[in-house]
């Protein structure tokens, strides 16, 4: 027997030495293609149940609510009832282009002067002061409204099922529970800890974890509505957990809350339009990003040479520094969104890339005038949603409202206290978000996608578009390639995966990049899905990142 594997294991080998141009690939997955509908979403239940809601003659929108719903059972440090919600929506028929913005402003009582009252100088992290309005539920009723088929209670299902009978933790979820950090964070809540640490621990991969209060919830919010959440009995249970913590949440607060339809930006690269939301999310950074990586052409060394990767953590940089300089809530702050976003601006920061050289003091330019769950689907008329939602850190603000089963989200974390600052905290403003979805297109090809991870979205939004446009990858490969990431635009850190070549990381050290190496699939890189309608052959592809547990499902065939 070891003779036969040695002489199959030369006979390989001497195959691919003879036809190495049609032997194996440099991506795992394969990209699933599908004349009918495709779930994707970062797990495996979640994907399932938007294939079925598929199926059963739902749009794009049904089976993303449904998927969300899965989603806040699933990955509840993630994403759920209690956070926000951003999307953009591709019609196919008429191929306009929506976007809501479904984020919450600060409650109308709390103030950086409220703070000071309470001892507290900078934005907290965590706690009740860091809760904002969750828009998810309203954004979902709004999309539902304007773009579903499916009757909304028959949404939720699913959701109610797991919730109530359990679902066997997966790998990714895992990581999160055991993490001792997170661990003394859920403990710190008295709720948190009865409902995410039962018998006292995080869950570990293969155990049943089961949540009958959410399951509750999300009843309600099936039978009721909206309503139910921000007038009725969900809002008693927020408004109340909040006093009970000396938060500054009230009834009106959350009665008066209404998601926004928003115009999306775009720019062009390379020919493909690129597009993202506008302020208060991140998503021009991913377009200014592309725009100074445009102004040089793609290096003939590869996406992962030394020259390539350079240019892009140098640009990023010079994006971010302009935008954490610039967004806010655009009700308050007018950002100077089209001068940050035009070619001659772009030119401008791109001339300050040294080639030879990383650039460690990053300061932002003078233009004239978290943890997330993101999915993507399409449906059998090639309608896409592009769509995210999010808590922002892990079980978000750590504190779960009573008896509903579900964090409320710690956005507010993103204000800040400097009163000169466009971000300083005020009652009824929106946060700096960090959470974007995207959406590409050129000719025929129409892709819905999405990275998310905190502050690694833009920049992993860029390396995908680079990846697929300039070097020609599927979706799956652009997606799954080895990434970097950088929290913040100063300094010369950056933490890059271990796929990308020794002499390349050699030679970014040699640029003056202080690297820290991760292993070969990193979470905190983003966790991605993306998906393409061709509308001239109406056939679907997907994409769908191993970073995360999730999957891309066909719609399956109706018996």
């Amino acid at each position: 027997m070891r003779l036969i594997f040695s002489i199959l294991g030369l006979s390989v080998f001497s195959m691919s030495i003879l036809y190495p141009q049609v032997l194996g690939r440099n991506y795992g997955r394969s990209i699933v293609i599908s004349q009918q509908g495709i779930a994707a979403t970062s797990q495996v239940l979640a994907s399932q149940t938007g294939a079925q809601i598929l199926a059963r003659g739902g749009s794009a929108v049904d089976a993303a609510i449904a998927s969300n719903a899965v989603l806040g059972v699933t990955e509840p440090m993630m994403t759920g009832l209690g956070g926000d919600l951003f999307v953009m929506y591709w019609d196919a028929k008429t191929g306009k282009l929506t976007g809501l913005n479904a984020s919450g402003p600060a409650p109308r009582a709390l103030s950086p002067v409220f703070l000071a009252q309470h001892d507290i100088k900078s934005m907290p992290q965590d706690g009740i002061h860091t809760v904002t309005i969750p828009g998810a539920v309203e954004g979902w009723y709004r999309m539902h409204q304007r773009f579903g088929k499916l009757p909304w209670k028959d949404l939720f299902q699913d959701a109610i099922t797991y919730a109530e009978q359990g679902f066997p933790v997966y790998e990714g979820v895992d990581e999160y529970w055991k993490d001792p950090a997170m661990i003394r964070a859920l403990e710190a809540n008295a709720e948190s800890k009865r409902v995410f640490l039962p018998g006292g621990r995080g869950l570990r991969t293969g155990e049943l974890f089961k949540n009958p209060d959410m399951a509750r919830a999300f009843r309600l919010v099936a039978e009721k509505g909206p309503d139910v959440f921000y007038k009725g009995a969900i809002a008693t249970a927020i408004v109340k957990t909040s006093e009970h913590l000396g938060g500054t949440m009230t009834a009106e607060d959350l009665a008066s809350y209404s998601s926004e339809w928003v115009e999306p930006l775009s720019i062009d690269y390379r020919g493909w339009r690129v597009y993202e939301l506008p302020p208060n999310g991140q998503g021009m950074a991913a377009l200014e990003m592309l725009n100074i990586m445009e102004t040089s052409p793609p290096s003939p060394l590869g996406a992962f040479s030394a020259p390539e990767m350079h240019k892009r953590i140098e640009a990023m940089k010079l994006a971010y520094s302009d935008v954490h300089a610039n967004v806010a809530d655009p009700r308050v702050h007018d950002a100077p969104v089209a001068q940050l976003l035009s070619k001659e601006y772009a030119r401008k920061r791109a001339a300050l890339i040294n080639s030879n050289r990383a650039n460690c003091e990053v300061k932002a330019g003078e233009p004239v005038g978290s943890n997330t769950t993101y999915l993507t689907i399409v449906d059998k008329d090639g309608n896409i949603a592009s769509w995210i939602q999010s808590l922002y850190s892990g079980f978000g603000s750590r504190v779960t409202v009573e008896g509903m089963g579900f964090a409320l989200q710690n956005r507010g974390a993103s204000f800040t206290l400097d009163a000169k600052h466009p971000n300083v905290l005020a009652g009824g403003k929106r946060p700096f978000h960090t959470i974007i979805p995207a959406f590409m297109e050129k000719g025929d090809e129409h892709i819905g996608f999405g990275i998310m991870g905190g502050a690694v979205q833009p920049m992993a939004h860029a390396q995908f578009v680079s990846n697929y446009v300039d070097y020609g990858m599927t979706l799956q490969e652009a997606l799954e390639a080895p990434r970097f990431f950088k929290s913040n635009a100063p300094g010369c850190d950056v933490y890059i995966e271990s796929r990308v070549p020794e002499q390349t990381l050699q030679q970014l050290s040699e640029r003056g990049h202080v690297i820290r190496i991760g292993r070969e699939y990193v979470e905190t890189m983003g966790r991605g899905q993306a998906i393409l309608h061709n509308s001239k052959t109406g056939t679907n592809y997907a994409a769908s990142d191993p970073r995360a547990d999730g999957a891309a499902i066909p719609e399956p065939l109706r018996p």
